[in-house]
This record gives structure tokens, C-alpha cells and sequence, in this order.
């Protein structure tokens, strides 16, 4: 057998790093608009040089192969500090910045950053000036208004003064460490997914073609950026040479106007994003292309205004922080008499089966757990074995979603393995019932989850938010479930509420659901129902 010794020099040719992407973007279109941001406009010229002075910085302050800590919403200085990260070797590590102080400092901890970038209004938070002194690291300041000042700290801009508008000549290997994504540990403290540089490239790569994305497109940036969704997305744009537009949260009016201004060829956004944008009767788009959604289903009436005022182009789009995404991909419009659980086939990036416990893989027509295998998957979780082992056990990633393939090639989504629902000896998926509900004209958003019960061990309970002026009741509700779910699906309990607990791309909390309401169902329950 042939061996090839890779020396240094081949490493360096065959190197994949994230940050060349924008740096070859540059090269090939440096006019071209990379960044909106507000009244920011960053061509490929000014991202590529932003971004390497940036990187040269940090190596002249901490070196290379360091975790960086970031505590950013989006802007056009967070995508210039990740690049910049990226592009000096150190391992880029985002915060989720709607986590409680706690939750903040123990991924901080746990990470072991040794600097944190940190927008000037976010330090500013109640309480987290001293949780940022007491983790006793260097801060750097980014979204600095004129004459900011933190004891200590460099903003962005004095960072980039005097430093190399030049790529670093640095040595990366793709196989080391480009970030540390932390997931949001609804079920005990947060799991730090560490990615490669190869593993993020791969899943650009993969994206780039499953989306037909180029460089004439212009992105919609709503989403937020310290989410996987977000960023691989971005990073994807900036390989292709196209422009996002970067908002710093879900405003309709706003977005609406962003999306005419700006001329858009896409958006992303969650379901309720795309309803709460067409709720204006008069809001139409002849610049778009695509539409994708993401983090939940989508009712057919909202498909189908989707398809009609913004773009026929309408995919869904799965993954997960440890299988960067996107990982599969669902067109509806081309599956019409399948329902909105339907997750799809794969990107080219990976693959997909259905296996059961003992690591058989299943056909067609037999549930089980959706697992995943490619380039885009996770090195592991960041110093924890045995979580790692549990999660790639049988040479495959474990996502613990339940699913199975249908009778036309899609994948269909079943459940949460830990959210089916087991009542008086059956199984029920939460997501079916969920997808029966929103259909109603009424519906605005719906969790369901098992909530203990003495007769059926677990009752199927649903929390119901309500479209503006609905006056749908639960019995109304009720006699909507019975028409297309059997007799052991239909809710025991449905109660309105104002809103349901979230996390920050939408994914109802459904452990905080059945914290909050489980005194309620047990008084339900108890007048016999």
C-alpha cells in the first residue's frame, strides 16, 4: 500500500480553516456587500482585513489554540470577532445571552476561556459586570458607543488599530478545535459540543449545495448568531460571496421593511416568525427565492400563504449542535399528502438511518431512533468521555429523536425520545398531536407533554396560545382532536395560556411545561377526569 508522509508544507496546501473563507471571498468579490448591519455595510474587503487585524491581536494577547469566550448579540462586530477567532487558531465559544447569570458563568467555567468578547450593553446587564471580573479573564468589548469605557478592557476598534490587514500565516489543522457550541441542558447543566474546522466546513459545503446558495443571494439574519442554526448559515453565505442581513431581533414591522429594503432572495425563521410576518394582508415579495424554516412544523394553510405571497420554494431544515447543521430536508410543496412531521431526506454533507437499541438498522415502516453519520458531526463533548461514547455508540451520532421512513423515501419525525407520551398502555407522539392543533384556524402555538395521571399513568395535556381575537374554547378544541386523532390521542387537558416557555430559537420547554402545570393536572385529575 502507497503512503504519503504529510509533512508541514502539505499540511498547509490541503489546510481547511475557517477563517480562509472569508479571506477567499474576499479575493474573488471584495466590493460585493458581505455584511448589513443597520447603516453598517461591510464589503468582502472589510470583513477579510476587520477580521485578520482582529486575529493578529489576539495572537500578540493570548496566543493560539485558547478558548474565547463570547457574550454578543448580532452585528457586524460579532461576525468580524468569530472570524477573527477563527482565524488565529483559538477555539470560538458562544453564549447563549438569554441564559440566567449562573448558567452564564458555569459554560465560562467549564470552557475555560481565557478572554471573553462581550458587547458594551450586555455588560452593562444587571450583575454581569461582576460575574466578568470575578471569572478574573481579559474582557474585549465589542458594540462600543463613542467613549465607552470598561476598567481594563480594549474595545473592538482598539484592538484592530496598527495591527495586519494580512490572513496570519498560521499553521491550522482542520482536525483541531474551531468552537465549542454549548446546548441548552434542559435536562441538567449544558454540554459543550466541540466542532473542528472540517466538521463546520463540511456542513457549509453541504449546505451550499442543498440550498443552491451563490453569491447573488442576500440572507435574512434574524435568527440568533450564538445559536448553530444561525451561524452555520452565515458561514455558508460568506463562503458562497453572499450578503446577510443582521437584526438583532423579531420585530415584524421592521422585518417586513428589511426584507423590501434589502431586496431578500431568503428568509429563515421559525413558524411563527413566517405567520407573524403574512399576518399583514398586503405584505408580498417578488425578490424571494427561498424560504426556509426550522426548530418546529408547519401548518399547510401557512405553507401554502408562504408559497403564494413570499416564495414556492419552501424547505424545512433539521440538525443539531453536535451534527452541524443543516443535517436533512423537507420540501412540502413537493409532498403534499404528507404532514408537517416530515423531516426528509439528507444533505450530501451526511446520512441518516433509523436504528433500534441494540444497533440494528431498521426499513422503511419501522420507528425507532434517527441517527447520523458524516463530516459535520462533533469531535465530542468538551471534557466529558462518557457522554461522548453515549452519543456515538454504535459508530453513529445519536440524536434521541424518534422516527421512521415513509412510504415515499422522507424521513418522518415521531417524537422527542424523552417527550412520547405513554397513556394506559399506548404510545403517543407529542408532535402529532401538536401538528393537529395548530391547525386550527384558532391556534397560534401549541406544547404538549404527558403530565402524571392515577387511571392512565400519563394523561396526553396540551398548553394552547390562541391567535389575536380567537375565541375557540377547550370544548371547541376537543371536538377538533377527535375528527383526526384516535380515542387515546385526544388531550385529557387542554389549557390556554399567554405564551409558552422557549428557548432562544423557538423550541418549546417542555420541562418547564410540566414543572408549571403538573400541580394543575393533578387537580384536574382529581375530579375524576
Amino acid at each position: 500500500m502507497m503512503t504519503l508522509t504529510q509533512t508541514p508544507l502539505a499540511q498547509r496546501i490541503r489546510r481547511v480553516a475557517l477563517g480562509d473563507f472569508v479571506h477567499r471571498s474576499a479575493l474573488r468579490f471584495p466590493g460585493r456587500t458581505a455584511v448589513v448591519d443597520g447603516d453598517i455595510r461591510l464589503n468582502y474587503a472589510d470583513l477579510d482585513a476587520r477580521s485578520s487585524r482582529f486575529a493578529h491581536w489576539l495572537l500578540d494577547q493570548v496566543g493560539s489554540g485558547r478558548q474565547i469566550g463570547m457574550l454578543c448579540l448580532n452585528s457586524a462586530d460579532m461576525v468580524v470577532a468569530y472570524n477573527g477567532i477563527h482565524k488565529s487558531g483559538n477555539v470560538w465559544v458562544p453564549v447563549n445571552v438569554r441564559l440566567d447569570a449562573g448558567a452564564v458563568d458555569y459554560v465560562l467555567r467549564h470552557a475555560e476561556v481565557s478572554m471573553v468578547v462581550v458587547d458594551e450593553a450586555l455588560y452593562a446587564a444587571p450583575g454581569m459586570a461582576a460575574l466578568l471580573q470575578r471569572l478574573g479573564v481579559p474582557l474585549l468589548i465589542t458594540m462600543a458607543g463613542a467613549g465607552a469605557s470598561v476598567d481594563g478592557a480594549n474595545t473592538l476598534a482598539q484592538a484592530e488599530q496598527g495591527q495586519s490587514d494580512a490572513l496570519p500565516n498560521l499553521a491550522i489543522d482542520g482536525t483541531q478545535p474551531a468552537l465549542i457550541m454549548y446546548t441548552s441542558g434542559t435536562t441538567g447543566n449544558p454540554k459543550g459540543a466541540v466542532h473542528s474546522h472540517e466538521s463546520v466546513a463540511a456542513s457549509l459545503m453541504g449546505n451550499m449545495s442543498g440550498f443552491e446558495i451563490t453569491q447573488h443571494d442576500v440572507f435574512s439574519g434574524v435568527l440568533p448568531l450564538y445559536h448553530c442554526a444561525q451561524h452555520c448559515l452565515v458561514a455558508t453565505l460568506h463562503a458562497a460571496g453572499a450578503c446577510v442581513v443582521l437584526l438583532r431581533g423579531f420585530v415584524p414591522d421592521e422585518v417586513r421593511a428589511s426584507i423590501l429594503r434589502e431586496k431578500y432572495t431568503a428568509f429563515t425563521g421559525l413558524p411563527m416568525m413566517f405567520g407573524a410576518l403574512l399576518v399583514e394582508p398586503d405584505f408580498r415579495v417578488d425578490t424571494m427565492r427561498l424560504a426556509i424554516y426550522a426548530m418546529a412544523p408547519i401548518p399547510k394553510p401557512l405553507i401554502r400563504q408562504i408559497a403564494e405571497r413570499m416564495t414556492p420554494n419552501v424547505q424545512l431544515a433539521t440538525g443539531q449542535t453536535e451534527m452541524y447543521p443543516a443535517t436533512m430536508t423537507f420540501r412540502p410543496l413537493d409532498h403534499p399528502d404528507l404532514d408537517a412531521n416530515y423531516w426528509g431526506v439528507s444533505l450530501p454533507h451526511n446520512e441518516t438511518v433509523v436504528m433500534d437499541d441494540d444497533g440494528n438498522i431498521l426499513g422503511p415502516g419501522q420507528p425507532g431512533e434517527i441517527v447520523h453519520r458524516g463530516a459535520n458531526a462533533m469531535l465530542g463533548y468538551f471534557k466529558d468521555p462518557e457522554a461522548t461514547a453515549a452519543a456515538q455508540r454504535f459508530g453513529w451520532h445519536h440524536t434521541g429523536d424518534l422516527g421512521m421512513w415513509g412510504p415515499q423515501g422522507q424521513m418522518m419525525f415521531l417524537d422527542r425520545k424523552k417527550d412520547m407520551i405513554k397513556t394506559g398502555g399506548e404510545n403517543v407522539a407529542s408532535v402529532k398531536v401538536e401538528s393537529v392543533l395548530l391547525a386550527h384556524p384558532a391556534v397560534a402555538g401549541v406544547g404538549v407533554v404527558g403530565l402524571p395521571h392515577p387511571r392512565w399513568i400519563e394523561a396526553v395535556c396540551a398548553f394552547v396560545v390562541r391567535k389575536p381575537d380567537a375565541d375557540a374554547d377547550e370544548a371547541a378544541l376537543l371536538a377538533h382532536c377527535r375528527e383526526h386523532l384516535g380515542d387515546f390521542e385526544v388531550p385529557k387537558l387542554i389549557r390556554f395560556v399567554d405564551e409558552l416557555p422557549a428557548t432562544s430559537t423557538g423550541k418549546v420547554r417542555k420541562n418547564l411545561l410540566r414543572e408549571q402545570f403538573a400541580e394543575t393536572a393533578e387537580q384536574a385529575f382529581s375530579d375524576g377526569r
